[in-house]
């Protein structure tokens, strides 16, 4: 390849993954740094009973997709009727400029709804999005046309999953990273994002095969199966640990390091409740050289993993039950984490956890009898969003809430009931720009999170 060749074919890879925008975007799922934190200042920093000005509020399909914006521009990922659609809204009047739809059967097992749970990914040209039924779709930014479709349920050999197809996937130096869950040894695919042409394939009986069952009673090592499910519902995560970029990818199974380049393993660690109906949900967190993982099924709690150089063998500094983090994720301040702790409405309660030790600084009961009457005045199993030395909650039921992150006591600025947000709200909440966007399984709000 000569020298100009390789200039274009760098240009034109960064034209297709660069993150360029304002430093208010929110491209992919837990924001530009995939921690749940934004960078924007001059936020409220009160809430009143009365609320925020509501900008837009609109209907909108099913899913528990949280939406992503670059520029002016926020993509929904949602269902309507037969149809997955990704839809192109301006980000300030919520007006419909594009959208792209493809068939769907996708029916939830277990009565759940049937919409996408993967939020888009925004790069300057392209957005891709994995839909419940694992189509995996790259459309233009522009105006939405399709540029190339995966099917990774039929082209993979994927077990049936729980609750359909719930792992976000990532971008990482011109490769689409996604957990498929196939066997025997395609649990996290490598995709070339310009042609959606498999690039490497990756995790499942070669590195679970005989490691140990931890936490698990006896000496048990993993016996592969090939019906066995292995994706699971955490997103996965790229960072940069002891100068060397990986990936995590949290499996049903349990957590593996991988070089996201080839796709070789560099770890794996057990990390799977005592009961078959359970799930891995919450992204890996990464702190320098240290990983947290956590679960809400059958008290597995939270594990934290200090990695050596090489990133091959690692340590265990903690493990204990004072996080157990099922759907959403905490938010990391100041050496502490703040989360909404519990696998169910009726078991869940507002923790602070020391990063370092596990130990449990503080908890709020959070517990709502889901099926008793209107709303309680408790945030259950909410979600956090972190921005201008605040936290920023929202209930499963639609309460919004502001909090100061001390590790000394819970500290509440506000709360406020959004009007049009009834249970279930699953989707993270998003800002951009000083907007703020919740997410129900019917509306999509638009906020003025500007200080007063």
């Amino acid at each position: 390849m000569s020298v100009r060749h390789r200039l274009l074919h760098r240009v034109s890879l960064f034209l297709l993954l660069g993150w360029m925008g304002t430093a208010a975007d929110w491209p992919r799922f837990l924001g530009p740094d995939q921690d749940g934190t934004s960078t924007e200042t001059g936020l409220f920093d009160r809430l009143d009973p009365q609320g925020l000005p509501i900008l837009w509020d609109r209907p909108v399909g099913t899913g528990y997709s949280a939406p992503s914006t670059r520029d002016d521009l926020l993509v929904l990922f949602h269902r309507l009727g037969n149809e997955e659609i990704i839809e192109g809204f301006d980000a300030k009047v919520g007006t419909p400029r594009w959208r792209h739809a493809y068939p769907t059967r996708y029916q939830d097992p277990y009565g759940y709804n049937n919409g996408p749970r993967c939020s888009p990914i925004l790069t300057v040209e392209h957005a891709f999005t994995l839909g419940a039924e694992g189509k995996l779709t790259c459309v233009r930014l522009k105006d939405g046309t399709r540029v190339w479709q995966r099917d990774t349920a039929t082209e993979f050999e994927v077990p049936e999953a729980f609750f359909g197809v719930g792992s976000t996937p990532v971008l990482e130096d011109g490769r689409l990273l996604v957990m498929v869950g196939g066997q025997p040894n395609s649990g996290v695919v490598a995709f070339d994002p310009a042609t959606g042409k498999t690039l490497w394939e990756s995790v499942g009986e070669k590195n679970w095969a005989g490691q140990p069952m931890l936490g698990w009673p006896g000496d048990l090592r993993v016996e592969w199966r090939r019906w066995d499910k292995s994706a699971s519902y955490a997103s996965l995560r790229t960072a940069t640990v002891n100068g060397q970029r990986i990936a995590l990818a949290c499996m049903r199974q349990g957590l593996v390091g991988l070089n996201p380049t080839n796709g070789t393993v560099l770890f794996s660690r057990w990390f799977r409740a005592r009961v078959d109906d359970s799930v891995n949900a919450m992204t890996p967190m990464v702190a320098g050289n240290e990983i947290l993982i956590s679960s809400a099924y059958a008290r597995s709690g939270s594990v934290l993993l200090r990695l050596e150089a090489g990133n091959t063998r690692f340590t265990e500094p903690w493990k204990n039950t004072s996080l157990e983090m099922h759907w959403s994720q905490p938010i990391l301040v100041g050496g502490h984490l703040y989360g909404f702790s519990g696998r169910n409405e009726p078991d869940a309660s507002l923790r602070c956890v020391e990063w370092g030790t596990g130990t449990l600084k503080w908890q709020r009961d959070e517990r709502w009898p889901r099926h008793g009457g209107e709303q309680p005045p408790v945030f259950g199993r909410g979600s956090f969003l972190h921005a201008d030395n605040r936290l920023i909650a929202l209930g499963e039921g639609g309460l919004l809430g502001l909090f100061d992150p001390s590790p000394e006591a819970c500290r509440e600025l506000g709360r406020w009931q959004v009007p049009s947000l009834k249970y279930p709200c699953w989707a993270a909440p998003i800002l951009t720009d000083r907007r703020l966007y919740l997410r129900s399984e019917s509306r999509l709000i638009c906020l003025n999170a500007a200080r007063k």
